[in-house]
């Protein structure tokens, strides 16, 4: 169904956020829109809302053959601090502990075993854990022959970096010496690779993508919550589990905004891979985690 805007959806449609997990798509154009919403179809949401004016324009029968259920709502996200604005609202509709997720269209979450296991198991197991958030890598994807595909995005043939990623120790603003307890700001990828295209405050590339909703919660604009434990990326026993959300909009990005379009010439480099859509691809190379999860 369509809907005028999130207020409009929030009003008539509160029932529809009464059983979870559910994804929220953050559509900033048509690019990849149609296979972003299939592949979360087929990790198994049983809703999923995708905000922005290009899902206005999805057919009606996306969903036709899924249990899924697809409410598209416009909403303007070519202003600052979109994600929030969007978030945010539907975390204080959403009954306390439903588990949501975001991502922004030719974006694709991947879990340890996602292939053969659902987004609702994977979510069971980890509230087991004590958990309330998984940490979730950005890798960044990209097209390896820019003159084929000049906008950066290729599914077909889709290469990413099996390497050059670090993490930082994140300061307490309050105390510098002190570093956050199990917090930590990871880098790499396109971001790291052309930083000077990339504004300072956009260049970590851990966002908490899943997560569960409470009373008082807030998604700030660096894609970090206002309760933080749900920025740490385990508990303090043992590992837990963490995810991955395979983007192209990094690389898109760059070929769309006229001041870094012409000094990109060639995404690739000594450390690309051909990314085979596998989680057990990502768990080889250590970016996503499995925690105890068998």
């Amino acid at each position: 169904m369509k809907y005028s805007s999130l207020i409009d959806f929030l009003t008539r449609q509160s029932a529809a956020l009464s059983k979870g997990p559910v994804g929220v798509i953050l559509a900033e154009d048509g690019v990849e829109l149609e296979s972003t919403i299939r592949h979360h179809i087929d990790l198994g949401f049983p809703v999923l809302l995708v905000l922005g004016h290009a899902a206005m324009d999805l057919p009606d029968d996306l969903a036709a053959d899924s249990p899924t259920k697809i409410h598209r709502i416009d909403f303007e996200l070519n202003r600052r601090d979109a994600a929030p604005l969007a978030i945010n609202p539907i975390i204080a509709a959403v009954p306390g502990g439903t588990w949501l997720y975001y991502c922004f269209n030719a974006e694709y979450l991947f879990f340890p075993f996602c292939e053969s296991r659902t987004i609702g198991e994977v979510l069971s197991f980890h509230t087991e854990e004590r958990r309330a958030s998984m940490l979730s890598y950005v890798i960044d994807l990209y097209t390896g022959d820019l003159e084929a595909h000049p906008n950066g995005v290729d599914t077909e043939n889709a290469m990413f970096d099996k390497a050059g990623y670090y993490a930082l120790a994140r300061l307490d603003p309050e105390n510098h010496d002190h570093p956050k307890e199990r917090q930590l700001d990871f880098f790499g990828g396109l971001r790291w690779r052309f930083e000077e295209h990339v504004p300072a405050e956009r260049r970590k590339i851990d966002r908490i993508a899943l997560f569960r909703a409470k009373p008082g919660l807030k998604l700030r604009p660096d894609h970090t919550f206002n309760d933080e434990e749900y920025n740490t990326y385990s508990c303090p026993w043992h590992h837990n589990l963490t995810c991955a959300t395979a983007s192209f909009r990094v690389a898109k990005a760059l070929k769309f905004n006229p001041g870094s379009t012409y000094d990109v010439h060639s995404f690739t480099w000594v450390n690309s891979e051909r990314f085979n859509w596998s989680s057990q691809q990502l768990m080889d190379l250590g970016l996503i985690e499995p925690g105890q999860w068998f």
